[in-house]
């Protein structure tokens, strides 16, 4: 499928209005509201899981701009990434996290309308290229957010 600036920018807006609106008001005790997690897993937290959502949008934004990963995420595999990401924001505040997620959709945006036109054109991808943006948020808005606080 070929994808084009408006389309992705369109699904980017819709996934974090979705996602900002869902973790506005949340209370001190929601925030800290485990996600399901496997045992062999760092136990999340719904602060935790919004600063892993950003996280990874953050990584798309680098790469739009062909920047490199930061030294210290080279290598990593998705685990060890996404244990990097919560070691990096467990013990921020749910502010913290909540301002990072609004600065970084901001910062996707800009570079979405900056990137060149053969970003999104150039060759065929799946459908829900690129995931990092709507997709895999939704997945985790879904899966485990709205789960545990009892919304569908």
């Amino acid at each position: 499928m070929i994808h084009t600036r408006e389309e992705v920018i369109e699904r980017t807006v819709r996934e974090f209005e979705k996602l900002d609106s869902l973790v506005s008001g949340l209370s001190a005790d929601q925030w800290a509201l485990p996600v399901p997690r496997s045992e062999t897993k760092e136990p999340w937290t719904v602060k935790d899981a919004l600063a892993h959502i950003t996280h990874w949008k953050a990584d798309v934004a680098r790469s739009v701009r062909r920047q490199r990963k930061p030294l210290e995420e080279r290598g990593l595999n998705i685990t060890d990434g996404n244990h990097y990401v919560y070691m990096l924001w467990r013990d921020r505040s749910p502010q913290e996290v909540l301002a990072w997620h609004r600065q970084v959709h901001m910062d996707v945006l800009e570079a979405l309308r900056q990137a060149p036109e053969s970003w999104f054109n150039a060759r065929d991808r799946q459908p829900a290229w690129p995931y990092d943006l709507d997709g895999h948020s939704a997945d985790h808005r879904m899966r485990d957010i709205m789960k545990v606080l009892g919304r569908s």
